[in-house]
């Protein structure tokens, strides 16, 4: 079963507000006025015990009251602010490992309304070598995280694990081979290359024994293209097409806890670790 996280959030917003809203508005006073009736009967002040017992509010409204800062705080956080991710699988390695926990900020790129997803102000758009955090065009409830290729306007070619923007090859540095561990263990031996995307420099992994989908498009506009930076094990727009501009979550930025549940331990090198 899937839940949708913003959609209960908001729901619980409006619910507990909404009770504590109609109990301070209609029933609150009701509960004052009966005390003061009580008093006027019994002909001398009531006790302080038996005002608050006449003042008491309902179990619900206690726990409406209580929950509804919490949670509206809540709300706010996640989606203006920043979001918590949790990394399932190895596709941006070696920047990004399975098991690593991360930031998601999520006003880069615009303030959308949770649930709706409408953007309500535009603040930026995504740039080349952004790591970007988007709910996957083919299934909008699942969220997928790859690093942005082609903004709208661009010529993207991949041929023979060759990456050229506008007619202009993005040169590849070899840095070694990968030494893996845990749920990376598969991609040991692995070529390590450098790249730079605008003003990003990151690592790829490369496996230059195995084949690749080639592809030669141009994006559209309000799209973007892309790829995850384990090159040969990532099911990115090379398969299934462009990311609307709808669809973005935020920018990926930062490395705040790393569990890898193959491994069994926490690397903590990792935490902490801002996201290039």
């Amino acid at each position: 079963m899937i839940f949708d996280f913003p959609t209960i959030l908001v729901a619980a917003t409006f619910v507990t507000g909404l009770i504590w809203a109609a109990d301070a508005i209609l029933f609150a006073p009701r509960r004052r006025q009966q005390a003061a009736a009580l008093s006027g009967q019994a002909g001398e002040a009531l006790t302080a015990d038996q005002i608050k017992k006449a003042l008491k509010e309902p179990t619900l409204v206690e726990y409406a009251r209580s929950f509804f800062p919490v949670i509206l705080i809540v709300l706010l956080l996640r989606s203006f602010l920043v979001e918590p991710f949790r990394i399932p699988s190895g596709s941006m390695m070696p920047t990004l490992l399975a098991g690593d926990f991360i930031l998601v900020n999520k006003y880069a790129y615009g303030i959308r309304l949770p649930v709706l997803n409408k953007k309500v102000v535009d603040i930026g758009d995504p740039q080349r070598g952004d790591v970007v955090v988007f709910r996957f065009p083919l299934d909008p409830s699942t969220d997928y995280i790859k690093r942005v290729v082609g903004v709208p306007g661009d010529h993207i070619v991949y041929n023979n694990k060759t990456l050229v923007i506008n007619g202009k090859k993005v040169p590849q540095i070899p840095a070694g081979s990968y030494i893996g561990k845990g749920s990376g263990l598969s991609m040991s031996g692995a070529s390590v290359r450098e790249e730079q995307l605008g003003k990003v420099r990151h690592q790829i992994l490369v496996m230059p024994r195995t084949g690749g989908k080639n592809v030669d498009v141009v994006v559209p506009e309000g799209h973007y293209f892309v790829m995850g930076d384990n090159r040969d094990n990532s099911n990115d727009s090379r398969y299934w097409g462009f990311v609307p501009d709808k669809n973005l979550v935020g920018r990926a930025f930062l490395i705040w806890m790393n569990f890898d549940t193959a491994a069994g331990d926490v690397e903590w090198q990792r935490i902490g670790n801002p996201i290039q």
